[in-house]
Formats: C-alpha cells, sequence, structure tokens
C-alpha cells in the first residue's frame, strides 16, 4: 500500500474510521463514540439493505445487552431455543437444545431479519456519537508515516468525493475485506472452499410452540440446506454446497434452487405449498482468511478478517465479539501506546480463537462420522453439553469446556479409524471437491 507524508489540506479530521455498517463497524462506532472519540463510519450502501446471515447465538444476547439494544432486537426476533439437524441417510430429526449447553444462563437466542437488525445498530451507533455517512464508498486508504495516522478517500452517491484524517482505521467492511485485498493479505481458504445459493419463502411448516423459532439444517449429497424462520412470516432457505455443484448450473438461479432443494425429498416435501418471495442469489469462494488481523493503524474486524462456513451461525456473534475486543485495543494504543504492541497481539490472539474453535466442526460436518455423532448424540462425560456450547457460542474461555472438546474429538478420530475406508473415501471427496474448481465471488443471473 502506498504511502504519502503529508495529508491533504481538505482532509476532514477524526480519530477514528469505520469502514462499514454492519454488525462489526456500527457496534465498534457504538462503544467507540461512547468512549469519547470522533468517530466516522462509512457505509456504502443506504440502511435498510438485504443481507444474509439472520441467525444469532445466545452467545449474542449478553452483546446485545451491553450495546443497550436488547429490547429493540427483542421486538423484531423469533426465539430460537434449538439448532435441528435431518440427515437422509437416518430416519429421525436430532434436536440440540441450547438450554443443555454446559452454561445454562444461554438457552436461546434470535432469527432476525438482517436488514432491520443492522439498522437496528447503526442508529444506535449514531445516538451514542457516530457520524454515520451512508451511500459513501471508501475507494482508498493511504497510511502515514512515523504513526501520523491514515488517509481515507470515499466517493458518495452523488459522484461527490471527500477526504478524511484518522488516527485508527477499522476495517469493517464484510465479505468485502477491503484493506484485506489491497494489502494483498486474504488467501483463500485451503481447507473449506464452499458456495451458498439461497432466497426467501413464505409458507413453509413450522414447528409448534417453543421449537417454531428453529434452525433446520439438512444434509444432502452435495453440502447442507439452512431453514431460518423469520417473524414476519418468511423463511430464509440456502444451500451451502461445493463449489463444483454451482459450478454445474446451466439454467436460471431461480429453477437451479429448486433443483438443488428436489435433491432432498424430505425438504421438497417439507415446501410444498411454500412460494418465494425474494430474488434468489449466490456467492461462490465462501471461505477465506487474512495473513494477518492488524497493524500499528489498524484493524480487520469480524468477516473482514476471516470466513469460513455459515453452518453454525457464528458470522455475527464473531463480528460482534471482535468489535468489542477491537474497541479495547484501539482505546489502550491512543491512550497507552507503550502498551500497543501487548494490546495488539492479544487482539490477535482473541480474533483466532472463534474461528479455530467452529473451523475444526466446520471442515468436518459433512464427513459421516460426523453425521452420526450429531445424529446420535451422547452426554457420555458431559461432551454433548461442551459441544453445545460450542454450538451457542461459548468458545472464550468462560466454560471448562476444553478437555470435554478434546475428548469428543478424540472419539471423532477412533471412530474414524474404525471405518477407515469410508473415512478415506471421504477425505479424498473433500480434497477433490476443494481443489476442483474455482467459481467468480458473486454467482449472479
Amino acid at each position: 500500500m502506498n504511502h504519502q507524508s503529508t495529508a491533504p489540506n481538505d482532509a476532514i479530521e477524526c480519530d477514528i474510521l469505520v469502514i462499514g455498517g454492519g454488525p462489526a463497524g456500527s457496534t465498534a462506532g457504538a462503544l467507540l463514540a461512547q468512549k469519547g472519540y470522533r468517530v466516522t463510519l462509512l457505509e456504502k450502501a443506504h440502511h435498510p439493505r438485504f443481507h444474509i446471515g439472520e441467525s444469532l447465538l445466545p452467545a449474542n444476547l449478553p452483546l446485545l445487552k451491553k450495546l443497550g439494544v436488547a429490547d429493540e432486537v427483542r421486538a423484531i426476533g423469533m426465539e430460537k431455543w434449538s439448532a435441528e439437524f435431518i440427515s437422509p441417510w437416518h430416519e429421525h430429526k436430532q434436536a440440540f437444545h441450547f438450554a443443555e449447553a454446559w452454561d445454562k444462563s444461554m438457552p436461546y437466542s434470535y432469527q432476525v431479519p438482517r436488514a432491520e437488525f443492522d439498522e437496528i445498530l447503526i442508529r444506535n451507533a449514531q445516538r451514542r456519537g457516530t457520524q454515520v455517512i451512508e451511500g459513501c464508498k471508501v475507494t482508498d486508504v493511504v497510511f502515514l508515516p512515523n504513526d501520523q495516522g491514515a488517509v481515507i478517500q470515499a466517493q458518495h452517491d452523488d459522484g461527490r468525493h471527500e477526504s478524511w484524517r484518522a488516527r485508527f482505521v477499522l476495517d469493517a467492511s464484510g465479505r468485502d475485506t477491503f484493506l484485506g485485498n489491497r494489502l494483498k493479505a486474504k488467501v483463500r481458504n485451503e481447507k473449506h472452499n464452499s458456495t451458498a445459493i439461497f432466497a426467501h419463502f413464505t409458507g413453509v411448516p413450522r414447528n409448534a410452540g417453543k421449537a417454531e423459532g428453529n434452525i433446520t439444517i439438512v444434509w444432502f449429497d452435495h453440502g447442507w440446506f439452512w431453514l431460518i424462520p423469520l417473524a414476519d412470516g418468511r423463511t430464509s432457505i440456502g444451500a451451502v454446497t461445493w463449489p463444483y455443484y454451482l459450478k454445474t448450473r446451466k439454467k436460471p438461479l431461480e429453477d437451479f434452487l429448486m433443483d438443488t432443494i428436489a435433491l432432498s425429498p424430505k425438504l421438497q416435501h417439507l415446501l410444498t405449498g411454500a412460494q418465494r418471495v425474494s430474488p434468489v442469489e449466490a456467492t461462490g469462494n465462501y471461505s477465506y482468511s487474512c495473513n494477518h488481523s492488524h497493524g500499528r493503524n489498524y484493524l480487520l474486524l469480524g468477516d473482514a478478517y476471516t470466513f469460513v462456513d455459515p453452518v453454525f451461525s457464528s458470522g455475527v456473534m464473531l463480528a460482534m465479539q471482535s468489535a468489542f475486543v477491537g474497541t479495547d485495543t484501539v482505546d489502550c494504543c491512543l491512550q497507552r501506546p507503550a502498551e500497543a504492541a501487548r494490546a495488539l497481539r492479544r487482539f490477535d490472539k482473541n480474533m483466532r480463537i472463534g474461528p479455530k474453535q467452529f473451523s475444526w466442526f466446520i471442515y468436518r460436518v459433512t464427513n459421516p462420522t460426523m453425521r452420526n455423532l450429531f445424529m446420535s448424540p451422547r452426554n457420555l462425560w458431559r461432551m454433548q453439553e461442551a459441544l453445545l456450547s460450542v454450538l451457542a457460542g461459548d468458545v472464550f474461555g468462560k466454560t471448562p469446556i476444553g478437555t470435554r472438546i478434546t475428548a469428543f474429538k478424540a472419539m471423532y478420530y477412533f471412530i474414524s479409524l474404525l471405518n477407515m475406508k469410508r473415512t478415506f473415501t471421504a477425505w479424498r471427496a473433500r480434497r477433490n471437491n476443494i481443489r476442483s474448481v474455482d467459481i467468480p465471488k458473486e454467482m449472479t443471473n
């Protein structure tokens, strides 16, 4: 990235410039403004705007409470008490209840329309003093020498160009990975690569009572489906597949999605009478990471740093968690420069914890051994409680689940060894699927 010695004379001064107004950026903006910093947040779109990823984890709720938006989110959300798994290789449906996790204090979460949820967060940032500018796309960031901060250039929807000078930059641009791309830090995840195709439907049958808001995961030959019920009657449905499968598309996305659903007889039967009420969208090369999470004057938050797979609904929680940790890190760097190096190392360590905890399961979630363990759970030595803690997002050391998760992994490897032929076949298929094709980042009609 290019450097320059001085900032332009017309650059607007601020303490922190946040790129992106999703959950990570809005959370960081609110927290930093509350600490008294001059925060400017630039968001290329206008809220409310559509975004996929409607399912929250129980670990989100304490963060929402700390932000002061818990009641607003409750008003738009559908309670989610369980996660259900359906497998064509098993006759039954398996539900995991968050109340049965190791920590019983986080028994539920919400399914939320992301357009409304994200707007709640960004308006909260505004109320707390963040200058939010929507319809303004960042085009360049130039870091100044000698820790003088950075100059950020952006273009408004009406074509106007504007510049800011900030002491610190937070990249919360999500899958745009603004700084990751410009610093050539973004790399494809060699251990996992997936694609997704999704839309909203009405008329999808739901469970009765407390189970109405359950998220459902349905395995099929090419990956898995999600079903996320929303309070307004819509259901978010998507298929996450190996890249080779989406590459076979020879027809419009609308038809391709319905053909994909037809590959799961159980899901197709469930959707009898359902009607699609949104455009079908698709995206590829889902999994990536950046080779570093920070610099002396910047942090990468949430998906701007890494994204693996949406199967365990971890994205929003990890984004918001990164914003809370990132806020403490920025505050330390600006107020106590002598402690900055230690704070940045602590931030980097925290950013790696969540993806590491989730990715082990994500990499194996389509493996026959893992499917069988999920479909026939046993709370031997409290391993199921530990697994439920991971599914709830309780992965930052709050509960003593480490030894139980290690035991679960050992059991997985032992069963895999007992079924070596099946294990090898699944491993070879996964390796070939990951390496088989590259598809464009954005798939369109």
